[in-house]
């Protein structure tokens, strides 16, 4: 059988569809959102209205392949990724993720995998390795089969609450001030919180605490951690609550890393742990109570040592890079480790656990668990060590001599690395490797080929 057919034949499925059809009807759900995520990290898909659920959950829905990269097109006006001529992909819900929205309730969405269409020469029915979160999925369950752990994995998602103009679009000007963890500024955006808060909870999400960060207008809300890949839905269902609040509360929700200058970015630290069943495999081995046992050593040497080519994944805009340039002394921008040493890229966050920070907020999640799960195992399988923790101030210690890699200092870098290193490369197997690279290449070029305002007031009157 093709993967779209052993997909179909999963057992319980067909009672599994039969049960949302009974909550369909009894819930008066009229319309379902069919959605999958792009290469950036958007929500794509198709609405089709609720009595055609059965069908579509059987017999899946088509879409260009395209789709994949937001059918967006390149500098040249050519597709990105697939051109017109390309066929189309087939979409087939995840039936454990139907779920209404609690602002829309005769509305639900509900997450799809992705499959190469069924008449295709060459695999046809196949997965679809440009879709992203089936490859994380896949990725994992492959990880788990070699070496019997898992990635459980919790993220930080800082955004900014935006002011909107009279017209209702987004102005470049938060909605509070840039006071960390200040109560009163929390406060202020109390109603918009009520609201993400109440919507998650109704989504599944496991809300556990939030502050106001040190800038304008910029919150934290986080929710429980989980296996990689929930994680990773978690996230982009925040992310589509964010924004509907938004919608309803005259506010714009920013996840761009770096609107503003002089404060902190909109990091997204991912906290990760390897398990085995119920058993944290990072906890401690030794007498030493913040030393992670040899698990969490290999790994973190393994992260360690393709930081580089990661950052493409995990800070995959031009305007990440601005957050390494101006971000004082907590950037974490060297590729070092140590107990609650927010100078590096990675810290024991707390026994058991450590916190990838080279991470923003326009991360693709199901990209950069991916590419933390192919890290992590070249550092299982190599047995890589990532030397003694840092307890000093990196800054401090490369002045006394300490040598230290860089992260990359731009988007081109970046994917500079990520080109040298197959071991990152394979967390997007085959056409995504295509996809991102196409996307991303254009997105710095397009870049380097603009004159901004900056370049205008620098040089415009440069000679004589």
């Amino acid at each position: 059988m093709s993967d779209l057919e052993e997909f179909l034949a999963q057992e319980g499925r067909d009672d599994a569809i039969r049960e949302v059809s009974r909550r369909i009807e009894a819930e008066g759900i009229t319309y379902i959102y069919y959605q999958f995520v792009s290469v950036t990290g958007r929500i794509m898909g198709k609405g089709v209205p609720a009595p055609h659920w059965e069908k579509v959950a059987r017999s899946g829905f088509q879409l260009v392949y395209g789709s994949t990269a937001n059918l967006f097109i390149d500098r040249n006006g050519d597709y990105i990724g697939y051109g017109a001529e390309a066929g189309e992909l087939v979409g087939l819900p995840d039936v454990d993720t139907f779920c209404p929205l609690p602002w829309d309730p005769k509305v639900a969405r509900v997450f799809c995998t992705l499959f190469r269409g069924r008449e295709e020469r060459e695999n046809g029915g196949g997965f679809l390795d440009a879709d992203c979160r089936g490859n994380l999925k896949r990725i994992h369950a492959a990880f788990e089969a070699e070496t019997g752990l898992h990635l459980r994995a919790g993220c930080e998602p800082e955004m900014m609450w935006l002011k909107a103009d009279p017209d209702g679009k987004p102005t470049v000007e938060g909605m509070t001030k840039p006071y960390c963890y200040h109560i009163d500024q929390f406060s202020e955006l109390q109603p918009l919180i009520h609201k993400v808060v109440d919507y998650g909870q109704k989504m599944g999400l496991d809300m556990i605490q939030g502050d106001h960060e040190d800038a304008p207008g910029q919150l934290e809300l986080n929710f429980q951690f989980d296996r990689a890949e929930l994680t990773a839905d978690r996230l982009t269902t925040y992310r589509q609550i964010c924004r509907q609040v938004g919608r309803e509360m005259g506010a714009f929700a920013c996840f761009m890393p770096k609107p503003f200058m002089g404060v902190s970015a909109n990091g997204c630290h991912h906290n990760i742990s390897l398990w085995q069943g119920d058993e944290n495999m990072f906890l401690p081995d030794t007498d030493d109570p913040r030393m992670p046992g040899k698990v969490g050593l290999h790994a973190i040497g393994g992260v360690l040592e393709h930081l580089r080519g990661l950052c493409a994944i995990t800070a995959p805009t031009v305007n990440s890079y601005r957050r390494y340039a101006d971000a004082g002394f907590w950037a974490p921008i060297f590729a070092d480790w140590g107990f609650q040493n927010r100078t590096t890229a990675l810290r024991i966050s707390a026994p058991g656990r450590f916190e990838y920070r080279s991470v923003d907020s326009a991360v693709n999640p199901y990209l950069s668990m991916a590419g933390l799960l192919t890290t992590i195992k070249d550092g299982l399988d190599r047995g890589l060590d990532p030397g003694q923790p840092e307890e000093r101030n990196i800054y401090d210690a490369m002045k006394e001599g300490k040598q230290v890699q860089r992260i990359p200092s731009t988007l081109g870098e970046a994917l500079d690395a990520l080109e040298d290193d197959t071991v990152v490369r394979s967390a997007l197997p085959g056409d995504m490797y295509k996809v991102f690279m196409h996307y991303k290449r254009d997105e710095w070029i397009r870049f380097i080929s603009t004159v901004t305002d900056w370049d205008v007031k620098e040089y415009l009157d440069i000679l004589p």
